[in-house]
Parts: structure tokens; sequence; C-alpha cells
């Protein structure tokens, strides 16, 4: 398996291979279409002046004359009408070539062998050694017409820079080559650390530690990967924290409902007792019938199980079902509920918000002294609004963040008739929370409690 430091590279040489390549046809291009007709206008304009130059002196010996032409760094191909050629300076690497192009020059044309020869690439056939690659001129020499080919001697003139240039160019290669090799590693190394902490923190290590001082997306994504650590270490804490409760709350009444139960088992009380027990031993199975439920509807709210069934019903009725409910309840305690209700209709899952009201109205109940007040609004603004206040024991400053917490008390000396599970106001704000709603608490230690809930009206 190729491992992503390989791909990299691989990556990266074949982007410089195919740069070059481009590189060469776009070069190629640039010379077909600008340089090639300047290049061969050049090499015509110093075949017509060594031309005329012989011409102005008509008695000088030819082959004198062109030998030290050639020594000035041209190549030449002198061809009489009897098809016999000469060479002077340095000798053409391909001296192939079609008698035809020879008797054109001869008849007086002029041989354009830069524009009439193709190459493959053009760029390169500049430099092409060859017959071929040159100009043909006519040269009338004591009567008689020669046909004179010429072009410069490139390795004279420019054999260093061409040695210079293909060093540059394969160093340049070589070296890029060298350096994706080495500096790859740089790029691969971050991704091994971000490897490396994933595998802690399957194992359950959540204690990582990553560069995030880089300002780039390797940066970025290390801090988004440590946030995400804290976070898992956060919900791991949650998860077992869950477990420890959940435990607590589990293994207290079934330690009484053991208790009890053995005792009126091995006959040591009397019947006096015994029903006191059998009384103890049924709140305590309520106790842990509602507890299961409660986890089981935290659960299923969590995972979203099921969508939720939105109708359209009255919520003003809906409160008032709830106070019937429990009518029982604030009766016994002799409270006073005051509603301020409008018609309201919404558009909701009716038995979810019915656990909402239920939860608020029993807290607002139980936390309420004997004689106080539980007063319900409900009225529509820019979204619904749905008020719970009571003149109850009330919440301290310092547990209010946590009152929304899974299995938080935050009156812990209680007795064990106000004794709940703490999972009443997590599944309330759950259940508006799917609603796209929130729930807001203001409390007084030792004088009341508000929840504040606003509902969107769909």
């Amino acid at each position: 398996m190729k491992t992503l430091y390989i791909r990299i590279v691989i990556t990266f040489i074949l982007i410089s291979i195919i740069s070059s390549i481009l590189a060469l046809a776009f070069s190629n291009v640039y010379y077909f279409e600008k340089l090639r007709g300047y290049n061969e206008q050049k090499i015509l304009k110093i075949g017509k002046e060594i031309r005329a130059l012989y011409e102005q002196m008509p008695n000088l010996d030819l082959d004198n004359y062109l030998s030290h032409i050639a020594n000035m760094g041209f190549q030449i191909y002198a061809v009489n009408s009897q098809l016999q050629g000469t060479f002077y300076g340095d000798p053409f690497k391909h001296q192939q070539f079609e008698k035809e192009n020879i008797r054109r020059v001869l008849e007086g044309e002029t041989y354009h062998g830069v524009l009439e020869e193709h190459h493959l690439l053009m760029a390169t056939g500049f430099f092409e050694n060859s017959i071929r690659n040159s100009v043909g001129l006519p040269v009338k020499v004591n009567g008689q017409t020669y046909a004179l080919f010429i072009r410069p001697n490139l390795e004279q003139q420019i054999g260093e820079v061409r040695i210079l240039l293909a060093v540059l160019l394969g160093l340049t290669f070589l070296f890029s080559l060298v350096l994706i090799v080495i500096l790859t590693r740089y790029i691969v190394k971050p991704l091994k650390k971000l490897t490396e902490a994933t595998n802690k923190i399957v194992s359950g290590d959540y204690d990582i530690e990553m560069d995030i001082s880089r300002q780039d997306e390797i940066g970025n994504l290390s801090r988004h990967f440590t946030h995400m650590a804290h976070s898992l270490k956060q919900l791991d804490d949650m998860r077992q924290e869950f477990v420890a409760n959940v435990s607590h709350e589990i293994q207290s009444p079934l330690t009484s409902i053991q208790g009890f139960a053995q005792a009126i088992s091995n006959k040591e009380v009397t019947p006096e007792e015994e029903e006191q027990y059998l009384q103890i031993i049924e709140e305590e199975s309520r106790r842990l019938s509602s507890l299961s439920k409660q986890l089981l509807t935290l659960a299923a709210l969590d995972k979203e199980v099921g969508a939720m069934k939105r109708v359209a019903f009255r919520l003003d009725e809906q409160i008032r079902q709830v106070l019937i409910v429990t009518e029982w309840q604030w009766t016994e305690k002799q409270l006073s509920v005051e509603l301020s209700l409008s018609d309201i209709v919404i558009n909701a899952d009716p038995q979810l918000l019915y656990q909402v009201w239920l939860n608020l109205v029993t807290n607002s109940i139980k936390f309420s002294h004997s004689g106080g007040v539980i007063r319900i609004e409900a009225f529509v603004e820019q979204d619904i609004i749905v008020k719970i206040s009571d003149t109850g024991i009330g919440i301290p400053e310092s547990e209010l963040p946590h009152i929304f917490e899974r299995f938080y008390k935050a009156d812990k000396a209680r007795n064990r008739s106000r004794s709940g599970s703490g999972l009443g106001l997590s599944i309330a704000k759950k259940i508006i929370a799917l609603h796209d709603g929130s729930i807001e608490v203001q409390s007084e230690f030792g004088k009341g409690t508000i929840f504040t809930v606003r509902l969107p009206r769909l």
C-alpha cells in the first residue's frame, strides 16, 4: 500500500515532468509563431552581406574568402554548377541534402531552410547542425553561379551557453527532485502526528499535544482536532458520570427494598412496621419505574428516535389539563394557582410538550411552601411564551448554571419526599430544543423561581 509520503513525492515528480513538457510545448509554439521567421531573416541578412562583400571584391579567391568567413563563426557549403560542393568551417553533422534544392539556388532562387524544414520540436530544431537548416543564396563567381548555403556555427558561437543552460536545467530538475523528497517529509510529519493522536484517542487517552501555532491548513486541522479531543474527553467524563449517577439512583431504592423485604421475610417486624415497610417498598418501586421511564425517554430524545408528530392543538387547554392531573398535589399543599392563558394554537408534538409542562408544574409544587402561589402565563409576542413561577424555596445563584444537567440536584439536603432523579429538567430542555425553542430560569434563593419557555410560532 502506498503511503501518503510516497503519493506526494510521486505527485510532485509528475508535476515537475508535466510542467517541463508543457513548458517545452509552449516554448515550441512561441518559437514557431515569433522567433522562427525572425531567426531566418537574420541568417538571410548575414548571407546577403557575405555575398555583397564578395561581389564588391570579385578578384578575391573564393576558397580563401569563405574560409575566413567560416572562421568568424559560420558553417558554409558552396556548390558549383557541376554540383560539386566544398565545406568551410566545422563540418555539418547531417550532410544529407536533396539536389533539387541546390539546383533551385543555382537557378537564382533563395533556399529558406529554417522556414521550409519541419521538426517535431521547432525550438530544438533551431540547433540542428544540418545543411537543411540553413539559408541558400546564389553567388556569381567569375561568371559562374555558385549555391552558397550558410548557417551560424552555434557550437562555436554559443556552445558554452548551451552547455551552461543544459547543466542549469538538469541540476534544477535534479535538485527539485531531492528537495521534493526531503521537504515532503515536513508536510507528512504533522499528519503522522495526527495519526498517532488518533490512535491515542482510540485507546482512551485524550491528553494529546498538537502544534496549533501554525497559521495554515495543517494548523487549523490541528486546532480542530485538539478541540475534538477535548470534546470527546468531556463526553467520556459525562458518560462515566452518567453511569455512576444511574448506578447510584438505582442502587439507593434497591437497597431500601432489599432491606425492608428481608426484614418482613424474617418476621422481625410488627404488623404496623410491616405495613409501613410495604408502603416504602411500593414507593421505591414506583421511583425505580419512574427512573426507568425517564432514562428511556432521554435515550429516545438523544437519538431522536422517530420523527416528532407535529399537530395543531390548543396550548392553553393542554396546560389546564396538566393542572387538573396534578390538582390533588397542589390542593394537598394548599397552594393557590393563578392562570393567565391566552387562546393559543401551536403546531407541535402534544405528548412531548405535555411532559415539559408536567415536569415544570410538579417541580413548582414540590418546592413550594404550604399556602404558596403558583402562577402560569401563556401569551404570544414574536414567539409563544409560557412562564411558570412559584413562591417556593428558590435555587441558589451558584446552582442555576447546572440545573439542566442530567442527575443534577440543586437541593442536596431535601428529604425523600422531595427526592427526584434529576432528569426532569434535562428532558424538558431537550424537548424544547427539538421544537427549536429555548428554556430559561430566574430564581432568588428563598423567594421563588420562574421558568420561561419560548417556542416558535410554526
